[in-house]
C-alpha cells in the first residue's frame, strides 16, 4: 500500500490510520519518494505492513484521492502523450479458449443522473465501457493496447493506480506497450451462437482495463464481457474527445474520522451500483444496434475485484437481472476506521442472496476463510443461494488482477513494487495463479449461465492444489 506526503499528506495519513489500522511504528519512507527542491516529497511516506491487504489498499486509494482533491500533487490530466523510452515492458498471456477476441469501446451518457462526483454542476454521468466477445477468425486488425496511450501514461504516473495501489515508482514502466489479445470491432464469431453476458467492475482506483487477461480469456470461451469504468473514482478514464477524467471522489475536505469515511464508502458503492444498473439498462439497445441480437441478456452474470467484487454482490442484491456473481477479495461492509467487527454491514451481507455467489479470497491479511471476516461470515449465514469460498494459496490482494502476470516480468527488469514483489502479488507462481483464476471463473459462469457443470467447484481439485476450499 502507498500514499503520498505533501501539503495534504497529514489529512491523507489520518485516513490511513483510521481505516487501515496501520500502527505508527511500521511507517517508513518509500524508496519511490523524491524530495522536491522546495522540501516537499513528491511521492510518499508509505504505511506498510508485511502484506498488502484489501482494506489497506482501499484506504490508500482514499488517502491519495485526498491529495488530488486538495492539490497536493500536480495534475497532467489533459491527456498529453509521453515520448516512448526504453522502460521495462510486459506481456499478457494468450487466451485459452477456442475463439479469437474482438473489442468494442462505447461512451455512455446517463441523461437521468447528474454527475455525483462533480457537485454544483449540471454535468450528466458519463461512462466508458468495453465489450469483449468471441471474434470471427482471420481478422487483419491490430491487437488493441491494454490501455490507451494517455490513460497508460496517467496510470503509471504519480496520480495513477500503479503507484497508488501497487507501490510502483511513477514513470518506471512503459504501461502503454502492453497489448491485449483483442482486435477492435472485429466481426462476432457466428459459430459462438448467442452469448451469455458477464459484467466486470474493478477495484477502487483501478481502470476497467486492469483485468484484461481474465476478461479476454472469458471472451475466448464464448462470453460477451462488459467492463465498466467508474468515472472520477478510477484514477483515469479517457473519453473519445480526448478528455481524461481523473479521480475526484471528495467533495470539499477529505474525511478523517471513521464515520465520514464510512459515509464516503457508502456513496462509492451506491454510485458503482447505479453505474452498473445503467449499463444493464442500455444493453438491450446496444444488443440490437451494435451486436445483431447475439447477446443473451437472460443469462447475465458479474464479477469484480476488491470494491468491484463488492459491487458485483451488491448489484445482485439490488437487481435481479444479474443471475450469478464472483467476488474476488472484496469486503462487504463499510468499516472506515477500525478492524471489522460485524458493524456497518452492507445489505447484501445482512440479507444474503437467492442466487449463486463465489467468494475468492487470498492468503493476505484480512482475507481468506470467510469465518475470519465478519462481512463474509454474515453473508454466508444469511444467503439462501449457492455459495462457495476458495482461497488461492500464496496470493495477495492484487493476485486476481493483471498485476499477478505483469509485475513479476517488470521486477526482472528492475521495476519492482515498493516493499517487494511478494508484498504485492504474493509467492504463488504467476502462471498458476492465472490458470486458477481463469479456470474457476469459467467453471462458475459455465455452470450458472450455461448449465455446463465441469465439477471443479464441487470441492478440492488435483488440478489446482493451490485453491483451498472453506466448507
Amino acid at each position: 500500500m502507498s500514499t503520498w506526503v505533501s501539503r495534504a499528506g497529514r489529512a491523507a495519513q489520518g485516513i490511513v490510520e483510521a481505516f487501515a489500522h496501520v500502527p505508527r511504528t511500521t511507517r517508513h519512507m518509500s524508496r519511490a519518494a523524491r524530495r522536491r527542491p522546495n522540501g516537499e516529497f513528491q511521492v510518499s511516506a508509505v504505511p506498510r505492513t508485511r502484506t498488502h491487504n484489501r482494506r489497506q489498499v482501499l484506504t490508500a486509494t482514499l488517502a491519495a484521492s485526498a491529495l488530488l482533491a486538495t492539490g497536493g500533487i500536480p495534475s497532467y490530466a489533459a491527456g498529453g502523450r509521453r515520448a516512448r523510452t526504453a522502460l521495462p515492458t510486459a506481456r499478457l498471456p494468450r487466451p485459452t479458449g477456442p475463439f479469437e477476441v474482438g473489442s468494442t469501446v462505447l461512451h455512455l451518457v446517463d441523461q437521468g443522473r447528474t454527475e455525483p462526483w462533480l457537485p454544483g454542476t449540471d454535468a450528466r454521468r458519463e461512462l466508458m465501457i468495453s465489450v469483449r466477445y468471441p471474434a470471427a477468425p482471420g481478422g487483419s486488425g491490430r491487437r488493441e493496447p491494454q490501455m490507451t496511450a494517455a490513460a497508460a501514461a496517467h496510470f503509471g504516473g504519480a496520480e495513477g493506480a500503479a503507484a497508488l495501489n501497487l507501490g510502483m515508482a511513477p514513470g518506471s514502466v512503459d504501461w502503454g506497450a502492453t497489448l491485449s489479445h483483442a482486435r477492435r470491432d472485429a466481426p462476432v464469431a457466428a459459430r459462438a451462437g448467442r452469448l451469455p453476458v458477464v459484467l466486470y467492475s474493478g477495484g477502487l482506483g483501478d481502470p476497467r482495463t486492469w483485468n484484461t487477461a481474465l476478461v479476454d480469456d472469458l471472451a475466448s470461451h464464448g462470453y460477451a464481457v462488459v467492463t465498466i469504468d467508474h468515472t472520477y473514482e478510477a484514477t483515469e478514464v479517457e473519453f473519445p474527445d480526448g478528455r481524461l477524467a481523473t479521480m475526484r471522489i471528495f467533495d470539499g475536505a477529505p474525511p478523517s474520522d471513521p464515520d465520514a469515511i464510512s459515509a464516503l464508502l457508502r456513496k462509492v458503492m451506491a454510485v458503482r451500483v447505479a453505474d452498473t444498473r445503467f449499463v444493464l439498462d442500455r444493453l438491450p439497445e446496444l444488443n440490437r444496434t451494435r451486436f445483431g441480437d447475439v447477446l443473451d441478456l437472460r443469462r447475465t452474470g458479474m464479477f469484480g475485484h476488491s470494491a468491484g467484487g463488492f459491487t458485483a454482490a451488491q448489484t445482485m442484491h439490488d437487481d435481479r437481472r444479474v443471475r450469478a456473481g464472483v467476488n474476488m477479495d472484496g469486503q462487504l461492509d463499510y468499516v472506515g476506521g477500525a478492524l471489522p467487527d460485524g458493524s456497518r454491514l452492507s445489505t447484501v451481507a445482512t440479507d444474503g442472496l437467492d442466487r449463486p455467489l463465489l467468494l475468492m479470497g487470498t492468503a493476505g491479511e484480512g482475507s481468506g476463510d470467510y469465518r475470519q471476516q465478519p462481512s463474509w461470515a454474515a453473508f454466508w449465514k444469511n444467503t439462501r443461494g449457492w455459495r462457495a469460498d476458495v482461497t488461492l494459496t500464496g496470493s495477495r490482494h492484487a493476485s486476481y488482477t493483471d498485476a499477478e502476470l505483469l509485475l513479476p516480468q517488470l521486477a526482472r527488469q528492475g521495476a519492482e513494487p515498493d516493499g517487494g514483489l511478494a508484498a504485492a502479488v504474493g509467492t504463488v507462481r504467476p502462471d498458476r495463479a492465472a490458470a486458477a483464476s481463469r479456470a474457476y471463473a469459467a467453471s462458475f459462469f459455465g455452470r450458472w449461465l450455461r448449465g455446463h457443470d465441469d465439477c471443479l467447484l464441487h470441492g478440492p481439485s488435483d488440478r489446482f492444489p493451490e485453491m483451498v476450499f472453506t466448507p
